[in-house]
C-alpha cells in the first residue's frame, strides 16, 4: 500500500507541476527588461529626506535607505488622507497620496460591492500580480452576499492604472529596484486610504484580503494600520527577493538581474518591502489572521511559505492555516478555486 500511495503521490505531483507550467507560460508577453537600480524613484521617500545621494555608491545608498525605511516604517508608509473620494457606478476613485510620473497610475480605482442589508463589516481586497478585471469579482460578490462590504482595489499599474504601452503590470514588480519599492509603498498606502473611505461610510469591523503579491501588500498594510483587525493572506512568503529569484512567474525578472546583482544583495535592496522585517510590529497589534499556502507552489516556493507559518507560530499570532493540494496557478482552477473561496469566505464570516 505504501508503494501504491507513493506512486500515486508522485504522479499527482508531476501532474500538478505540469499544469502549473502550462498555466504560467501560456502567457508569452513577458519581457526581459534591463536591470536598473532606479535610485531616482527614492526622491519622494521620507527615508531619503536629508540624505543626499551625491558622492555615494548607488547600491550602498539604496541599502541604507532600506535600513532607514525599516527603522521609521510608520513614516515610510504614512500618507495624507485623500481630500476627495468619488463613488460613481460602484467605482470608488481618488488621487493616490503617492505621485508617480504616470497620471493613469495616480488615479486609484476600486470596485465597490456593498451588501444588500446594512452592515458594519467591510474588507479591502487586493488581487494578484497582473490580475485583470473581472478576476476576483466573484469572490467579492460572494463576500457581498455574506453581508461583508468589499472594495476590490485595482493595484498600482494594473487595470485602468496601466501606463500607455504596457500590456502587463511590469512596473509593479520588475528588475527596476527603486520602482518596485515605490510601487509596493504606493499599494500599501492606497490600501490604507481605502479604509479611510470605509470609515467615513460608517464601517467599523475592518479586514483585508490579499492574494499572492496582494498578500504581501496586505501584510505590510495591516502591520502599519491598527484599524485592520482581520487578515486573509492567500499565499504567503518571506523575502521579496527570494520569491523573485526562485519563482516560476518571475524567471524573466531574474534573467534581468543575474549578472548584475546577487540574491544576497537583492534581498538587502528589497528588505523594506519584505514582510519578515515587520513581524514584530505585526505582533503588537491585536489581529486575527489566516494563511493559505499550496503544497506544489512554483511561484511562492513551499519552503518560503512554511517559514511564514513557522514565524506565525513563533510570534504566537492568533491565526489559522490551510495548505491546499495544488499550486499557485492551479489554485485559480476547478476545483481548487472553490475550496479557496470557501476557506476565505468562511473565515471572514466567522471573524468579522
Amino acid at each position: 500500500m505504501r508503494t501504491i500511495r507513493g506512486v500515486a503521490a508522485n504522479r499527482y505531483r508531476k501532474w500538478i507541476y505540469g499544469w502549473e507550467n502550462h498555466l504560467c507560460f501560456r502567457s508569452n508577453d513577458r519581457i526581459v527588461r534591463p536591470f536598473e537600480l532606479g535610485v531616482d524613484w527614492s526622491r519622494n521617500w521620507p527615508c531619503a529626506k536629508d540624505y543626499p545621494l551625491e558622492g555615494q555608491n548607488e547600491i550602498e545608498y539604496l541599502i541604507e535607505l532600506n535600513r532607514r525605511a525599516i527603522a521609521s516604517s510608520k513614516e515610510f508608509f504614512d500618507y495624507e488622507v485623500p481630500s476627495s473620494f468619488e463613488l460613481k457606478d460602484n467605482w470608488l476613485e481618488f488621487q493616490s497620496p503617492v505621485v508617480t510620473p504616470y497620471p493613469e497610475n495616480n488615479r486609484v480605482r476600486a470596485l465597490w460591492f456593498p451588501p444588500k442589508n446594512p452592515s458594519k463589516k467591510a474588507v479591502v481586497l487586493l488581487p494578484h500580480w497582473n490580475s485583470k478585471l473581472p478576476q476576483h469579482n466573484a469572490l467579492s460578490a460572494g463576500l457581498q452576499r455574506l453581508g461583508i462590504a468589499t472594495l476590490r482595489l485595482s493595484l498600482p499599474y494594473h487595470d485602468a492604472r496601466t501606463p500607455a504601452g504596457l500590456q502587463r503590470a511590469d512596473y509593479a514588480m520588475s528588475s527596476n529596484v527603486g520602482r518596485t519599492i515605490d510601487a509596493t509603498r504606493q499599494a500599501v498606502i492606497d490600501s490604507r486610504a481605502c479604509f479611510d473611505w470605509l470609515e467615513q461610510q460608517g464601517y467599523q469591523d475592518l479586514g483585508i484580503v490579499g492574494t499572492s503579491i496582494g498578500s504581501c501588500y496586505a501584510f505590510l498594510a495591516s502591520a502599519h494600520d491598527e484599524r485592520i483587525r482581520v487578515n486573509m493572506f492567500n499565499h504567503c512568503s518571506t523575502y521579496v527577493a527570494d520569491v523573485v529569484w526562485e519563482g516560476l512567474s518571475t524567471k524573466h525578472i531574474r534573467a534581468s538581474l543575474e549578472g548584475s546583482i546577487d540574491l544576497d544583495t537583492l534581498r538587502k535592496l528589497w528588505l523594506c518591502i519584505s514582510p519578515p522585517e515587520y513581524w514584530d510590529l505585526f505582533t503588537r497589534g491585536k489581529k486575527r489572521s489566516k494563511f493559505i499556502y499550496t503544497r506544489y507552489d512554483t511561484t511562492f516556493p513551499l519552503h518560503l511559505s512554511r517559514q511564514v507559518i513557522e514565524g506565525a507560530a513563533r510570534h504566537k499570532w492568533d491565526h489559522d492555516v490551510a495548505c491546499l493540494p495544488c499550486g499557485h496557478y492551479t489554485m485559480g482552477e476547478f476545483p481548487f478555486k472553490y475550496v479557496t473561496g470557501y476557506e476565505i469566505c468562511s473565515f471572514l464570516k466567522r471573524n468579522l
